[in-house]
């Protein structure tokens, strides 16, 4: 099956004329197909000789039996039904065929860990579901290329993100609900990259509405170099058709244009090599929410991600929270375990969850108060659970609090300030836990190693050294 590449760095994506789903009154299905033929087809009105009508629809035949040839219809060079329906369905605004200057070399990405922001959110989903959604598009294409993607919340990322009801100063306008859905731009610097989803549509998670993944993996396939494919089972089809996202799968098709493009994923090995290093993980400015052992692992918290790995061992996987426990919220901020009762427990706000077993308890998530704290506590910063003691610290602010596990009581006399006991550290703590007699805490992208017998501070990192960064 064939594939089309983007051939430029930058390209508009559809004609001056905004096309809409449905024709206007009076409006002629010639009209329509006008319209439809010169944004994404390359129909130029103005070189279709006005005084000979037989060369005018010479002009408009063979354009209509491109189109029906690259969508899969029959070729007859007519407006019948199946051509004007095909016509009228919801698709990208990117153009089927392309009549710009061809660039020198492929348009690709020259990097391969690149950088996304949302500008803006959709009011028809919650942000986190938008977020959800954009990020499972990315990882779409990430895991058949070696290509990585880190979403950033301020400043220019590589791919610009918003969502935008007709003109929106990209001289490419949207034409309400239902025509075009979505644009994208190839890659290159400026606007190359950027994505752009149309407000007027009704975006959901769901097969109601427009489903946003699956109209963000194929305008994120143009982000990364693709055109349209003219095989119906493709994402780069250039209409729209509903599939579950959670059975949705690249066809070959797809695979094959952007691997052509990219390559495929490189295996994971642990090495010094910088280029087999985790280019998020390896950030220089990485910090995490919560740190905590689960077993025999280390578990790192950031955001909607976790990562794992093994003491001692620089080889790291990172995975969705909620691929691993879909009822807990994303953006833990403090987490500690009880070993010896393979508990594990988890902070977000003024509440709390229980891990038992890796299984979230039913009768959870609970108040923090519950725990003995004041209602001025809002939130905590850090938990670490000291066997030795059988006591659990929990740091808030420059402050901390003593548990004692046992008696499932706060022992008096507390709060006391972290720097006074904590010598070296602080005074505010990010996360921390527990491992081989020393507890472990990160304060912004540093890590201080400090021992529980002597009560000092024995060694000072980068917060990812132990990742083979």
């Amino acid at each position: 099956m064939k594939f089309l590449l983007l051939l430029v760095l930058q390209a508009a994506v559809s004609g001056a004329v905004p096309l809409t789903n449905n024709t206007g009154p009076g409006e002629s299905d010639v009209v329509f197909a006008q319209r439809y033929l010169v944004d994404f087809y390359g129909l130029e009105m103005e070189t279709i000789p006005t005084a000979k009508m037989k060369v005018n629809r010479n002009f408009m035949e063979d354009k209509i039996q491109e189109m029906q040839q690259f969508l899969g219809l029959k070729v007859t060079g007519k407006l019948d039904p199946s051509t004007l329906d095909m016509m009228h369905r919801p698709r990208c605004g990117v153009p089927d065929v392309r009549n710009f200057r061809v660039m020198q070399g492929r348009p690709v990405w020259k990097k391969r860990f690149l950088t996304y922001r949302i500008n803006n959110y959709t009011p028809d989903m919650r942000p986190e579901d938008v977020d959800y959604a954009i990020q499972k598009a990315f990882q779409v294409w990430s895991d058949v290329t070696p290509l990585k993607f880190k979403k950033i919340n301020a400043g220019e990322a590589d791919i610009m993100i918003q969502f935008a009801y007709g003109a929106h100063g990209d001289y490419s306008p949207f034409d309400g609900r239902n025509g075009i859905l979505a644009h994208a731009f190839g890659p290159g610097p400026g606007i190359g990259g950027d994505t752009h989803f149309d407000e007027a549509e009704i975006w959901t998670k769901s097969y109601k509405g427009t489903n946003l993944f699956l109209v963000a993996v194929h305008e994120l396939g143009h982000s990364l170099g693709l055109d349209h494919s003219n095989d119906p089972s493709a994402i780069m089809f250039p209409t729209y058709s509903y599939v579950d996202p959670n059975t949705f799968h690249l066809s070959a098709d797809d695979t094959r244009g952007i691997q052509y493009l990219y390559g495929r994923p490189e295996k994971r090995q642990p090495s010094s090599n910088p280029d087999n290093r985790d280019p998020t993980i390896c950030d220089p400015n990485m910090s995490f929410d919560a740190i905590t052992t689960v077993g025999d692992k280390i578990f790192y918290f950031k955001d909607r991600f976790f990562w794992w790995k093994l003491p001692e061992n620089p080889e790291i996987s990172v995975s969705l929270i909620s691929s691993l426990w879909p009822t807990l919220p994303s953006g833990i901020q403090a987490a500690y375990e009880i070993g010896a009762r393979n508990d594990v427990f988890l902070f977000k706000d003024d509440k709390y969850w229980l891990i038992s077993n890796l299984r979230p308890q039913s009768d959870y998530p609970r108040s923090i108060h519950s725990l003995g704290f004041p209602y001025s506590v809002k939130k905590i910063d850090a938990a670490v659970f000291n066997p030795l003691l059988y006591k659990t610290y929990f740091f808030v602010d420059n402050q901390y609090w003593r548990y004692d596990e046992r008696r499932q009581f706060m022992d008096p006399g507390y709060p006391k300030y972290t720097t006074t006991y904590f010598q070296g550290i602080g005074p505010k703590i990010d996360a921390v836990f527990y491992y081989n007699r020393h507890y472990y805490f990160f304060q912004g992208s540093y890590m201080l190693e400090y021992d529980v017998v002597y009560n000092r501070v024995t060694k000072m990192l980068k917060s990812n050294t132990e990742f083979g960064c």
